[in-house]
């Protein structure tokens, strides 16, 4: 039974859900190494972004802005572009600047990618220094479409259109938006199991990991070198987690012939599975003793939780890529979805087991789990006023969280990741189940599963 997708008919969104597609391709740039992401757009654009991903990050992050006023909208902001990235390329010097438009300039219609090459040629500080453009404007799609069109540009500027000599003990992983640091650092940990070594395309574990550098750089502190994108025609394959990664796996395969496969992130048993079969295959090596181990911690921790979960009811918002596997680990679990919200309309919400997709804001959350009398809210940070107002506890996960620490180090994929997750949920399950007995007979009572 595929999920009906429900499109309210509002004239704006009250609680934003979504984060704007500028803010995914600028994080994806800082995916790699050495990068300053350029915000091509007025400086409130910029700022807003900036202040999101501090928070969430608790890092200094290096992003700078064309500046666009009244007139330069008007007439045009190539001049802008062009002082931009002169100064930053003088200042900072990085080895790579990765522009990204925003709905100002996309309205106006500034054609942006064409200008480059003449802006470089014009100017020998740029010489040395890489530049990449993605046209991502506020008004179409989220965060996670930002951070595709971002993954795509860099795959077609800088990889070459040529297949490499296959190194059979490489791969490329390429990494959603909804991916933290932790994540990639346990994919990689995984991957490295079976033998293999991973070119991970962006890679945050190397920027935005939670590190004290030996000192201060105005760019990125490290993550995908521009090396690395010229040797992904020798990987034996592409390994791409999000469907909304789907178009950057495509292009990369139609340039280096390297074969890609699309995996749901690894979230849940199933999906864990279907990421080790995967490195099976391309190894040729059997499953590693300690990752057999591993998934019977899974099996143990899923009959130890499921009691906790069956019957609940759960509110869930995300975007896509996230939203997809978190669903199906409370279904599996045997809660209900009576209320689940997502970002964009995508061909993936038709798999989400549950009778529909809202796409929506938080606003729809919130109305709908008030109305389903749900025992769970799961979203982002800012989903705590409607669990305040509810009285509904409230799981976090997804972007922003800005409000808790050691965000980049959280780990939600693989055996492990997933183990952690049912335990942490389950656990908050335990605790609302505690203080309905102190409302009814003023102290805590004991709980055990069913026998």
């Amino acid at each position: 039974m595929n999920a009906a997708v429900l499109t309210p008919r509002k004239a704006a969104s009250v609680n934003p859900l979504k984060s704007s597609a500028p803010l995914g391709a600028a994080m994806a740039y800082l995916g790699m190494a050495e990068c300053q992401p350029l915000f091509h757009g007025s400086q409130g654009c910029t700022a807003f972004a900036m202040v999101l991903m501090v928070r969430h990050f608790r890092e200094a992050i290096p992003v700078q802005t064309t500046a666009m006023n009244e007139i330069s909208t008007i007439l045009g902001g190539m001049d802008h572009v062009e002082q931009a990235l002169v100064t930053i390329a003088t200042r900072a010097k990085p080895k790579l600047i990765g522009i990204c438009s925003t709905g100002l300039t996309e309205t106006r219609g500034e054609d942006v990618g064409p200008e480059l090459k003449i802006l470089k040629a014009r100017n020998p500080e740029l010489a040395d220094v890489g530049v990449v453009f993605a046209a991502t404007p506020d008004y179409a799609g989220g965060l996670q479409e930002g951070w595709a069109i971002a993954v795509t540009a860099l795959i077609e500027a800088f990889v070459p259109a040529e297949k490499l000599p296959t190194d059979r003990d490489q791969i490329t992983i390429l990494a959603s938006s909804a991916l933290t640091p932790g994540d990639i650092d346990e994919l990689r940990d995984i991957t490295e199991a079976f033998g293999l070594s991973a070119i991970v395309l962006p890679d945050l574990s190397g920027s935005l990991d939670g590190h004290v550098p030996d000192a201060y750089q105005g760019t990125s502190y490290g993550g995908t070198t521009l090396e690395d994108m010229r040797r992904l025609g020798a990987s034996a394959a592409t390994l791409a987690f999000g469907a909304s990664l789907r178009r950057p796996a495509e292009v990369l395969e139609a340039r280096t012939g390297v074969p890609s496969r699309v995996l749901d992130l690894p979230l849940g048993l199933e999906a864990a599975d279907a990421l080790i079969v995967a490195l099976t295959e391309i190894s040729g090596r059997p499953v590693p003793n300690r990752l057999r181990r591993q998934r019977s911690q899974v099996v143990d921790a899923l009959l130890d939780s499921h009691f906790y979960y069956g019957g609940k009811s759960v509110a869930l918002a995300a975007e896509p890529d996230l939203l997809l596997p978190w669903a199906r680990l409370f279904a599996g679990l045997g809660a209900e979805l009576p209320v689940v919200i997502s970002t964009v309309n995508t061909p993936e919400l038709a798999a989400v087991p549950a009778a529909s997709v809202t796409v929506g804001d938080l606003e729809d959350l919130e109305h709908g789990a008030a109305e389903a009398r749900c025992d769970l809210l799961v979203t982002h940070a800012h989903g705590r006023q409607a669990s305040a107002r509810l009285g509904i506890p409230l799981y976090r996960m997804g972007f922003p969280m800005f409000d808790r620490v050691g965000n980049q180090h959280r780990v939600s994929v693989g055996y492990r990741g997933t183990r952690d997750r049912v335990f942490e949920v389950a656990n908050l399950f335990l605790e609302s189940l505690d203080h309905e007995h102190e409302g009814e007979d003023g102290h805590a009572g004991s709980h055990t599963a069913p026998g």
